[in-house]
């Protein structure tokens, strides 16, 4: 009647010490260390700059408890933050602008730990220590840099239908086009009013000088602004990612605001330059008649051409451009690595929207047997990554960047390509730096909180339900150390609020044992047996205890659908400790009583108060 089979022990013996696996990285703390990157996608992550860091750091005389290489960068462990320090200022010297330094923090879990992929779960801002920014987005910016894209394509349109007019210039966010004639200025009006519905058109003037305006509506403006949120969000996402923080958050504030929380990170300037640091792409032609030697030789002297600027290539050599822009990084809608299939060489393929590759289109058939340079930018510095010949009308909308000098070259620039520039610039406007050692404070508080909240339970559980208050508390014990062992499975972050569901979750699981409890001590008052009653006890109180967790599963769920940030936070922890407390309250501490008393033929008495 009480005995489990042999599989049940060992199934729940199983997850006892899986989840005690997983849970003992918690345990081991971490420690100050410095993260090396490159800063330039032309530098490569490989054994050559792990040898250099540890060279570096040698010769320095510095120590340093172990260093590796991962997907975000070489990493650096130290004893202690003054050694740490130490070593970011002679790397940085050593290895200059090229490559970035930052302060970080790391787990010491053991190797063996690693290998099976137990790792401590993240935490939070207010747990670990780190950097809170506010960025503000400029949308005004956002809405003139839309008007001058609106203004080029104008200008594109015009040209193309030959539409004669003499000037087109930007009052802020209204393009003008000037014209001789109303009959020119209503073609095009009606010319522009096809593909740019969203934009209201209004002609004034007379004799010889008529202006056809365009405004954006409202609705365009709101479209815009949210376009320009969204693409800065993801933009900082892709940033943040090579500061190697663990759970970063990068969320929307209000309808301009962007907040940044990066747990672990102590180095506020590096943050900074990280969030600031953007890559885009920009298309120019090369000019062919100022590109002699002479000319390039005094370009490289500083007696740059008029409308012309001097950039250099790949192989260190001076190519001569436009400072017209043809086409930006802004119409790329998708940018991947890829092989050519003449050479095998490493490219990127580069799709653009409808306007840029009609754009494209327009100027590969207009420039044919001439050059036109692709020019990466990035940490404010140009690089002309290729400067092919065209040798016919390019449509369609799909690019090939060639000139990429390895695979993980051109992986990299298609991720910076793809997170792209910020739609508009941003401005912090608040900044908070949390210690490490107020994130300790708060950890100690919450750990002596839970752990006191675990106690008390526990003697009051022993006092009140004798033999059986024990076997609650020790199912209480798994259930715990489930919940922590699942969360670091999950690679979840822990902050403060999760620490209080953490609490409460404990405080709740106990109530199904004290229902079983309760259960089986109405059965022995009603005369049945031990053995009947502890069965009876376990049946009957299952679909109590069911319907009382599916209720509070439901209020979890709406919390985590509809909360952020820290509700977010407790609603995982929330839920999660349900589901870890179903299988304790009911598995474990039914297993623990038929060990105890499912083997004993005849029971005169049972020790539950």
């Amino acid at each position: 009647m009480n005995r489990y089979p042999l599989w049940k022990f060992v199934l729940i013996g199983t997850v006892i010490v899986i989840g005690l696996l997983y849970t003992i990285p918690n345990f081991f703390g971490e420690s100050p260390a410095v993260q090396i990157s490159p800063a330039k996608t032309s530098l490569k992550l490989d054994e050559g700059l792990l040898r250099k860091v540890e060279d570096t750091l040698k010769l320095a005389d510095i120590p340093f408890d172990g260093v590796f290489m991962d997907a975000s960068g070489v990493k650096v462990r130290f004893a202690n933050t003054d050694t740490q320090l130490l070593a970011k200022d002679k790397l940085v010297a050593n290895l200059g602008k090229d490559y970035t330094v930052a302060l970080n923090l790391v787990p010491q879990t053991p190797n063996w730990l690693q290998s099976i992929g137990a790792k401590p779960m993240y935490l939070g801002l207010d747990l670990r220590g780190g950097v809170h920014f506010l960025l503000q987005v400029d949308m005004k910016a956002a809405l003139d840099k839309a008007a001058e894209s609106t203004m080029g394509d104008f200008r594109m349109a015009l040209r193309k239908e030959k539409v004669n007019y003499f000037g087109i210039e930007r009052q802020g966010q209204v393009v003008v086009v000037k014209f001789e004639s109303e009959a020119e200025a209503t073609k095009a009006r009606n010319l522009l009013a096809k593909d740019y519905s969203d934009l209201t058109y209004k002609i004034t003037g007379s004799d010889k000088d008529f202006n056809l305006t365009a405004s954006m509506s409202v609705m365009a403006q709101k479209r815009i602004q949210e376009f320009a949120l969204k693409q800065n969000l993801q933009t900082l996402h892709n940033r943040i990612n090579e500061l190697g923080v663990a759970e970063p958050i990068v969320q929307q504030q209000g309808m301009d605001r962007i907040v940044v929380q990066l747990p672990g990170v102590q180095d506020t300037a590096k943050a900074k330059e990280i969030l600031g640091r953007t890559a885009t792409l920009e298309i120019r032609m090369v000019d062919e008649e100022k590109s002699d030697m002479a000319t390039l030789q005094k370009a490289q002297s500083g007696q740059v051409p008029f409308g012309d600027e001097m950039f250099t290539d790949r192989e260190g050599r001076p190519v001569l451009v436009k400072k017209n822009v043809v086409l930006t990084g802004d119409r790329i809608t998708d940018a991947g690595p890829g092989v050519n299939g003449q050479n095998g060489a490493s490219v990127v393929n580069v799709t653009l929207d409808g306007r840029g590759a009609g754009i494209f289109k327009n100027v590969t058939r207009e420039n044919v047997g001439k050059r036109m340079a692709i020019l990466l930018i990035e940490k404010g510095s140009t690089e002309v990554i290729t400067a092919p010949v065209i040798n016919e009308e390019i449509g369609g909308g799909r690019v090939q960047i060639s000139g990429m000098a390895n695979a993980q070259e051109a992986t990299d620039i298609s991720l910076l390509l793809r997170a792209g520039a910020l739609a508009a610039p941003m401005e912090i406007i608040e900044e908070r730096t949390v210690g490490p050692s107020m994130g300790e404070e708060n950890i100690k508080r919450g750990v002596h909180s839970t752990l006191w909240g675990f106690a008390a339970i526990a003697v009051m559980m022993i006092v009140y339900y004798m033999v059986f208050g024990g076997v609650s508390v020790m199912a209480l014990g798994v259930n715990l150390l489930l919940l922590v062992a699942i969360l670091s499975m999950l690679q979840a972050t822990l902050t403060l609020p999760g620490l209080a569901a953490i609490a409460l979750a404990l405080g709740m699981a106990i109530d199904a044992n004290v229902l079983i409890n309760e259960r089986i001590r109405e059965e022995l008052r009603n005369g049945n047996t031990p053995q009947a009653s502890i069965h009876a006890g376990y049946d009957r109180a299952f679909d109590t205890i069911l319907d009382s967790n599916v209720t509070t599963l439901i209020a979890g769920l709406a919390l985590f659908m509809f909360g952020t940030g820290p509700i977010k936070g407790f609603a995982v922890v929330h839920v999660l400790g349900i589901m870890t407390s179903m299988f304790s309250a009911v598995l474990v501490s039914r297993a623990l009583v038929n060990l105890l008393y499912g083997y004993r033929r005849k029971i005169e008495h049972l020790r539950i108060g």
